[in-house]
C-alpha cells in the first residue's frame, strides 16, 4: 500500500544565471523526474508513490514557477536544462541517479545522458518532441515557428490550437476556450509565455548526438504512452528508437499518463515504471 502524500523539503540553488526551485522526498537511490515545461508539482504524485524506496528529486525547470532566471529573456535550452541538474545531482551528492523525464524533460534527460553520462545510470525518455528525427523535420519546424508567430501577436487560443494540431492530437475548441481563454492564474500565464518565446524552439529543434548516446554506459530508455498511438511524440520516440537499435518502451497513458487524475494514473505508471528499472 503507498502513502497519498509524501512530505517534500524545498530548497533552492543558484547556478549560473538562475536560482533553481527543487523538492526532495523519501530516501535510497536517486530518482529524478524532470519536464518542460511541467514542473515540480505535475510529478508530486507519481514522486510520492516512489519516495517509499527512493530519494526522489523534481524541480521547476529555469524560468518556469519558482525557478527564476537573472535574464527573464535569456532562452533555455536542452543544454542549459542539462546543465542544472548534472548541478542538482551533484549538489545531492546521490548519484548516479535514474532519471525519468517527459516531453521537454525527455529532451533534457537526452542531453543529460549526453553531456554527463557518469551522473545517470538508466535515462527514461518519455516521448521526446524531437523534429529532426523525422522524414519531416522542416514543415514540423515551420509549424513551431508558426504557433509562436500567433502567440506573439496576441493569438493565444490560436497559437495553441496550432500546437495541438501539430502534435496530431484532437482538441475541441469549447475546450481550448476553457483551458486558454478567460481570466487565468497569473503564474502559469507567465510560464506559458516562456516556453513559447524562450523554450520551445530549442527543445523540438534540439539535435541528438546519435554517436555519442549509442557510445555511452548510461542505460537508455524511450517511453512511450499506450495512448498515444499517432501522435506527433509517438512518432518522434519511435524514431529516435530505431535510430539507436532500441526497442520502445509501453508505459500507461498518454503523454502525461504520470501525472494525478484527470491526466493521468500515477499509481500505474509508477507500477510500470519499477517494472521497467528492475528489467520485468
Amino acid at each position: 500500500m503507498h502513502p497519498t502524500s509524501t512530505a517534500a523539503a524545498v530548497r533552492t540553488l543558484e547556478v549560473p544565471g538562475a536560482r533553481l526551485h527543487y523538492e526532495v522526498r523519501g530516501a535510497g537511490p536517486l530518482i529524478v523526474l524532470i519536464g518542460a515545461p511541467m514542473d515540480a508539482a505535475a510529478f508530486a504524485p507519481l514522486a510520492d508513490l516512489l519516495a517509499t524506496e527512493h530519494l526522489v528529486l523534481t524541480t521547476d525547470p529555469r524560468g518556469h514557477q519558482g525557478s527564476v532566471l537573472d535574464d527573464p529573456d535569456q532562452d533555455s535550452t536542452p543544454e542549459l536544462r542539462a546543465d542544472d541538474l548534472a548541478r542538482l545531482i551533484t549538489h545531492l551528492d546521490a548519484g548516479p541517479a535514474v532519471v525519468f523525464g517527459s516531453s521537454g524533460g525527455a529532451v533534457t534527460t537526452l542531453a543529460l545522458a549526453q553531456d554527463h553520462p557518469e551522473l545517470v545510470s538508466t535515462a527514461i525518455a518519455h516521448e521526446p518532441p524531437l523534429n529532426a528525427v523525422l522524414d519531416d523535420r522542416d514543415a514540423l519546424r515551420q509549424g513551431v515557428e508558426d504557433l509562436i508567430a500567433s502567440y506573439r501577436s496576441g493569438d493565444v487560443i490560436g497559437a495553441w490550437r496550432q500546437f495541438f494540431v501539430n502534435a496530431d492530437i484532437s482538441m475541441p475548441e469549447p475546450v481550448l476556450a476553457q483551458m486558454f481563454g478567460g481570466d487565468r492564474d497569473p503564474a502559469q500565464v507567465a510560464s506559458e509565455s516562456y516556453w513559447f518565446n524562450h523554450e520551445i524552439r530549442g527543445t523540438t529543434s534540439w539535435e541528438p548526438n546519435l554517436e555519442r548516446l549509442r557510445s555511452i554506459p548510461t542505460r537508455l530508455v524511450i517511453g512511450i504512452g499506450e495512448e498515444s498511438a499517432g501522435q506527433f511524440c509517438d512518432r518522434s520516440s519511435r524514431a529516435l528508437a530505431d535510430l539507436l537499435d532500441l526497442e520502445p518502451t509501453l508505459f500507461p497513458g498518454d503523454h502525461t499518463g504520470f501525472a494525478g487524475a484527470p491526466m493521468g494514473d500515477p499509481v500505474a505508471f509508477d507500477a510500470r515504471l519499477r517494472e521497467v528499472l528492475t528489467g520485468a
